[in-house]
């Protein structure tokens, strides 16, 4: 097989598993690595600390908030098992700066555990990982959209960075901002989120000091995050009011 068709099967492959497995890495390569091999780092600081490597996840949330609420249905969406899809090229709004917004989100958002663990070795590795996990997924995706878009994808890609924005291209979404569209689709990684920082603080703990044992700083934050999800999954499951026509 030509290289060019193994990279895209990879990138197809990995697309699907896309919304777990980086994390899962994160959660079983972090713990091996730090936990086990290293315990002489310093694994607990104060609770504003962890809390500062959560603002970074946020900053990630950010960018994929920004990312959803100007998207149209079809596009930018969570879509695993079916493989890829677009129904149109975004090439407005945050689209219009960076080519894969939502991959730059998810960097973020995973890096803030690896933060926690606070070892610049993980660090460096994960950061090597996902540059290759996501090389791969973004080869394939762009291939896809290449032969479906033709000459109009090409003339975007050529313009517009694949990872790093470039904020002299902003161009202003078409479409209006939808906060409901957001909450309906980013709950899950809201949640994901504050559950893993909080999972990584209680292990360190427990690795530190032999105790079960979460601070109660981080058990209000733990608790509003489920407060906020448990809520959104019932009005999503149960209602319509999350439901946004056309997106």
């Amino acid at each position: 097989m030509a290289l060019q068709e193994e990279f895209e099967k990879q990138g197809n492959w990995l697309f699907k598993r896309r919304s777990f497995l980086p994390l899962l890495i994160v959660i079983i390569g972090g713990g091996w690595y730090v936990f086990l091999l290293n315990h002489n780092i310093a694994l607990i600081h104060h609770w504003w600390v962890d809390f500062l490597f959560l603002c970074v996840g946020f900053l990630g949330l950010g960018i994929r908030i920004f990312t959803v609420g100007f998207t149209p249905k079809g596009t930018s969406g969570r879509n695993t098992g079916t493989g890829q899809i677009a129904e149109q090229l975004n090439t407005a709004g945050i689209y219009s700066m960076v080519r894969h917004p939502l991959y730059l989100g998810n960097f973020f958002m995973w890096l803030a555990p690896v933060l926690l663990l606070t070892d610049v070795w993980f660090t460096l590795f994960f950061c090597a990982f996902y540059w290759i996990y996501y090389e791969r997924i973004i080869f394939a995706e762009e291939q896809f959209l290449r032969k479906k878009f033709g000459e109009g994808y090409v003339d975007w890609a050529s313009k517009t960075p694949a990872f790093f924005p470039k904020f002299s291209l902003f161009k202003k979404a078409d479409l209006q901002f939808s906060l409901k569209n957001v909450l309906q689709r980013e709950y899950n990684g809201f949640f994901g989120l504050v559950f893993t920082m909080t999972l990584f603080r209680m292990v360190g703990f427990v690795v530190s000091t032999k105790q079960l044992y979460l601070d109660k700083p981080w058990i209000i934050i733990f608790s509003i995050a489920l407060g906020i999800f448990l809520l959104l999954k019932t009005l999503k499951k149960f209602t319509k009011t999350l439901t946004v026509e056309g997106r």
